[in-house]
């Protein structure tokens, strides 16, 4: 548990270094690598663990650096690509009509010092049931390929290029509380120009979904590093034009404002600088960033968690997982129970066809239909003998 919890900080450290240019240094003997790399590909930063090691050539195996160095050249690829992909998939849905609402754009990108820093972050699009059908077939005759796939949301789609876009027919979101309130950001999108029908979140609209997403996520054990990075890059990039007093009276409609509120103040604390002000106002217990710190960094193997706001949005969520688990089951069994009477039905069907199949081989069914249960009996006394004399 200790070794997790070391590589996990470890894996900050280097992220952290890189992303603010500075000579930290990080024990890299005592890491194992196969675990290094696998923690840093769930949490989306391997490109920046790669700059990382840069200089560090003996420590690093062979094997484990060439995989670092993929996930460095995919995002290259994906720099060059992204733009242009991104504003086309956008034109062709304008053109026909499809409105959409992008939740998440690709403007977090030139918030890194560094171009290679960043990752290719899926650019997020929610439209209708009956759009999406239409935008997923448009992105599969463009080369896409679903990538990943969010049961009951929507998927992952991405390309060779490595250009990635998410779409989703309904919020990620399991409780209703949560969707709902998600949903009212939504009503705050503005027409993206030159587009008609294309709807970007303002500034503070978007950091608002990124705040609330990110406390969901925190609570699944599936918030990642990436994630908490680019709240930090996006906070400081927007920060005057977001009314914080109303930003926390809003997440306090969720339930979270607090947990968002120290997810927030964690990543100033790992990948903020000297010159950042935003810690200086709110000093609290550290024990508190600690249990944050080691359940995202373990994905929840270590949960010693004690936020009220947390557990009780995790005890929601839960109980939706059981309806879910519940409906499944009942599904199952229904279907189970249609394929038996089915199969029952075929097999009757057999034994006692139709009135125009039997006409057609006996012509006095066809005459006097009454007659059709005897011939019932004259077909099976025939089949029969044929079957015992072989």
């Amino acid at each position: 548990m200790n070794q997790l919890l070391f590589e996990g900080r470890s894996l900050v450290g280097i992220v952290s270094s890189v992303v603010r240019q500075d000579d930290r240094r990080i024990s890299f003997n005592r890491l194992d690598w196969e675990r290094m790399y696998r923690l840093s590909d769930f949490h989306r930063v391997a490109n920046i663990v790669y700059i990382g090691l840069l200089g560090y050539r003996e420590t690093v195996p062979d094997k484990w650096r060439d995989r670092f160095f993929k996930r460095y050249q995919e995002v290259l690829l994906f720099g060059e690509h992204c733009d242009e992909s991104f504003q086309e998939v956008l034109a062709w849905l304008d053109m026909r009509e499809i409105s959409c609402t992008v939740l998440t754009s690709e403007s977090v990108r030139s918030f890194y010092k560094i171009s290679e820093n960043a990752e290719n972050s899926p650019v997020q699009i929610f439209l209708d049931e009956e759009k999406y059908y239409l935008a997923k077939g448009y992105l599969i005759d463009l080369g896409y390929e679903t990538d990943e796939t969010y049961k009951g949301f929507g998927e992952r789609m991405k390309k060779v290029s490595g250009v990635t876009i998410i779409l989703y027919r309904k919020l990620p979101f399991r409780t209703a509380k949560y969707t709902k309130n998600m949903v009212k950001i939504l009503e705050s999108a503005q027409i993206k120009e030159p587009y008609e029908n294309i709807w970007m979140l303002p500034p503070e609209s978007e950091f608002l979904y990124r705040m609330a997403g990110a406390a969901y996520r925190y609570v699944t054990d599936e918030l990642t590093l990436r994630e908490v990075l680019e709240l930090m890059l996006c906070h400081r990039a927007w920060k005057d034009e977001i009314d914080e007093e109303d930003l926390w009276k809003r997440l306090d409609e969720y339930k979270i404002g607090g947990l968002a509120e120290r997810i927030l103040e964690l990543a100033y604390m790992w990948f903020g600088e000297k010159t950042d002000t935003f810690l200086a106002e709110h000093a609290e217990d550290m024990s508190v960033y600690d249990v944050l710190e080691e359940r995202i960094l373990t994905r929840g193997i270590v949960n010693h968690e004690r936020d009220d706001e947390a557990l009780k949005l995790q005890s929601l969520i839960d109980k939706e997982l059981e309806k879910e688990k519940k409906a499944e089951g009942k599904d199952l069994k229904k279907e189970k129970m249609g394929k038996y009477f089915s199969e029952i039905k075929r097999k009757l069907s057999w034994i006692f066809p139709d009135y125009h199949y039997m006409s057609s081989i006996y012509p006095a069914v066809e005459k006097i239909p009454l007659l059709l249960p005897v011939f019932w009996g004259v077909r099976g006394v025939r089949l029969f003998w044929r079957f015992i004399r072989g």
